[in-house]
């Protein structure tokens, strides 16, 4: 299946969502102050956020539509949409010439960070990289096994230590290996952290301490992995991870699960933060770059 036709089936819920409400909303032949009213409500209730979707009713109000109907209405609300993403649209950049581009992956427990990796992996080593993946999340041993097994797919080199050890010693080590090696690309995974765990935020801001030891330029990447499914809740994540350890890039998972793909607008509209790539997909190759305007057409269920 091509991309944009997973894309497409990935935010069909979302859009089927969207497109039946925005029907009942636009089903009469002008636009007053009702309609305006209704479609604030409705992109709110599909996550868009409040200062996003007012900012998309204040423009629908002073466009005038000629002949109107849904499909027009559509493809305004897409383009505005667009707009909004292009400003966060940049490719993850892993050129570094004074040695492995170090890539630092964080989030809350469950967002797909070790699946996320494991397909960052494949699409790097596709790119003829060498990568090595730093299994960092040393709480669970599943973690582990798990980016064991994503390594094997993608043909990626992996380091891992026992349950318990210390995760910023682990990356210390991995950035060594990494640089002995020659290596192009050091992942580094890290234990789910609940942004309300204070301690669990402290350790996480250790690792890039450590790292600077070896090369003050490190880590060049801190990617932020969010599961679109938790809709508003990843604002909070994008909050609190951007304190404490300065997101550079964020990758938004599980929007084929979910009908809250709005979500990546509102973070969008919030934050200055890149969006790097998305995923619709379990398989290997259902991560990919992310687009802006195939996203947001199909956000809207535009083919």
């Amino acid at each position: 299946m091509k991309w944009v036709s997973k894309l497409n089936h990935g935010l069909s819920k979302t859009a089927t969502g969207l497109s039946q409400n925005l029907s009942m909303v636009f089903k009469g032949e002008r636009i007053d102050s009702k309609v305006l009213e209704d479609l604030e409500d409705l992109l709110i209730s599909s996550d868009f956020g409040v200062s996003m979707s007012q900012e998309i009713v204040q423009s629908i109000s002073k466009e005038k539509f000629k002949d109107f109907d849904i499909s027009k209405v559509k493809e305004f609300l897409s383009k505005k949409i667009c707009e909004i993403l292009e400003l966060r649209h940049l490719p993850l950049d892993t050129e570094n010439n004074e040695g492995p581009f170090v890539i630092l992956v964080v989030g809350v427990n469950g967002v797909g960070k070790t699946t996320t990796i494991g397909k960052l992996s494949n699409n790097f080593v596709k790119k003829n990289k060498k990568v090595l993946i730093a299994a960092g999340d040393t709480f669970r041993a599943a973690a582990i096994d798990q980016l064991k097994i994503w390594s094997d797919r993608s043909k990626a080199s992996i380091i891992s230590k026992p349950i318990g050890t210390d995760a910023a010693a682990l990356s210390y080590e991995a950035l060594v290996t990494a640089k002995k090696d020659k290596k192009d690309i050091l992942i580094i995974d890290t234990a789910g952290r609940l942004q309300n765990k204070t301690d669990l935020m402290s350790q996480l801001e250790k690792i890039p301490r450590v790292l600077k030891k070896i090369d003050s330029t490190c880590p060049h990447s801190v990617l932020l992995v969010l599961d679109a499914s938790t809709g508003q809740n990843a604002i909070s994540q994008v909050d609190l991870f951007n304190r404490s350890c300065g997101v550079t890039g964020l990758i938004m998972t599980k929007l084929d699960g979910t009908a809250k793909g709005g979500v990546l607008v509102s973070i969008a509209k919030k934050y200055s933060i890149p969006i790097h790539a998305i995923g619709v997909g379990e398989g290997i190759d259902d991560l990919q770059d992310f687009e802006p305007e195939s996203y947001s057409r199909a956000l809207l269920g535009i083919l």
